[in-house]
């Protein structure tokens, strides 16, 4: 028996509100980008969402320091950190998800290390501020403070567990008659790994370099505490847009915020053909 329209009309409806809800502080930000110094440095009354005189002095002040809409300038420019941001995330995503791939295939195919994957997850049950501190004390000790290499370094063994585990559930998801098939063939297993394993998991490997990017793009603390002045990523910096005279900068951050939300948008898009079937891998599996 067919389920009565309005049913559906409210199944929608909800959905719609949750929707709204949870786009509602991305509009604020949307619109907060481009309101002028004199709508956003003000008191909380007279806060309103569309901007009354829309500018794009935001975007100059982040990029040039300062802006002529306002008097007030800012010792650094948002270029270098949103090079650093992309630098260290995408150098810290391909050190997590290749290591992982590798080391996800070993155990799930050959049981290397019974308390391996257990071992592998402990590096995500310490506290990060018990981690970073004799992590900092190592960094100097090599020299890779302030580095990209240090910084990609450690987001790449910091988000490690979140790969290797992402992609043993998808690697044993993969029926072993295949592969059997290809060692009866004559191919060796690292052939077997490469043509046969790897093309039928690069859904889910999308799926996870996405979620992997996105955790190294958004990370605060660890930035905080291993960088200084050469490699400062944007939450760093966006940290620092505060000024004496008018309290926290909010229009210069949203549009730093704008800015930051694009990168893992555009890479969603990019492999979206990947995620549904990535995100879904084994799940109709018989």
């Amino acid at each position: 028996m067919p389920k009565p329209i309005h049913s559906y009309i409210w199944r929608y409806a909800l959905i719609l509100v949750a929707v709204g809800l949870a786009l509602l502080p991305v509009a604020w930000m949307a619109t907060m980008a481009f309101k002028p110094h004199t709508e956003w440095a003000t008191s909380a009354a007279d806060l309103h969402w569309w901007p009354h005189e829309e500018t794009w002095a935001n975007f100059e002040f982040i990029f040039t320091g300062q802006t002529d809409a306002v008097n007030i300038t800012h010792e650094r420019t948002a270029g270098k950190p949103i090079l650093a941001s992309l630098v260290t995330a995408l150098l810290g995503t391909l050190i997590a998800v290749v290591a992982g791939t590798f080391g996800a295939y070993a155990v799930s195919r050959f049981k290397v290390g019974a308390n391996l994957p257990i071992g592998v997850l402990q590096l995500r049950l310490f506290p990060p501020m018990a981690v970073m501190i004799p992590v900092m004390i190592m960094w100097v000790f090599i020299g890779a403070m302030d580095t990209w290499w240090g910084l990609s370094l450690i987001y790449g063994i910091v988000t490690l567990p979140f790969a290797f585990w992402l992609m043993k559930t998808f690697f044993d998801e993969v029926p072993r008659e295949i592969e059997e098939a290809a060692l009866v063939e004559g191919c060796s297993w690292f052939r077997v790994f490469w043509k046969v394993t790897l093309p039928m998991v690069k859904a889910a490997i999308a799926s996870t370099a996405l979620f992997v990017f996105i955790l190294n793009w958004s990370d605060y603390v660890i930035a905080l505490l291993l960088t200084r002045k050469d490699w400062v990523t944007i939450p760093v910096y966006m940290n620092s847009l505060s000024n004496v005279m008018s309290g926290q900068m909010y229009g210069a951050k949203a549009a730093l915020g704008l800015i930051a939300a694009l990168p893992p948008v555009v890479f969603g898009i990019a492999i979206q053909k990947y995620l549904v079937r990535g995100l879904t891998f084994g799940a109709l599996k018989q």
